[in-house]
């Protein structure tokens, strides 16, 4: 992965616009690029919508059930779901329940908005 390091070193001015510098620095430009990381699969989105249609839990042999891979593939999406903070679960017996983290969710829709209206 490519590693962001902050400008020391003397630029030149640039020929038509003089002292433009990006507004982003890099630990946000770092965090902008995981929150969009984590989102970037197909499989981690139809996660995250099946898990918000619901209030409660849901079985992860539903997920298993809906989703167009298999099962090592799924737990693979879960766990970095889990590490993203996005999601949680709860084991009952050999089943593991997942549910989404709504707070969690409603921060990175926060930081996404914030980043993308300072875009316009």
């Amino acid at each position: 992965m490519m590693e962001l390091t902050e400008i020391t070193e003397e630029r030149s001015p640039g020929c038509c616009n003089p002292g433009l510098a990006p507004r982003i620095g890099a630990d946000e430009v770092r965090a902008l690029s995981d929150d969009l990381g984590i989102l970037a699969h197909p499989i981690r989105l139809q996660i995250l919508d099946m898990l918000a249609q619901r209030d409660g839990q849901v079985c992860v042999c539903d997920l298993e059930a809906a989703l167009p891979v298999k099962q090592p593939t799924v737990s693979h999406h879960l766990k970095l779901l889990r590490a993203a903070g996005m999601i949680d679960c709860e084991r009952r017996g050999l089943w593991a329940y997942y549910f989404v983290l709504r707070p969690a969710m409603e921060s990175l829709r926060a930081r996404l908005l914030a980043q993308f209206d300072a875009l316009r």
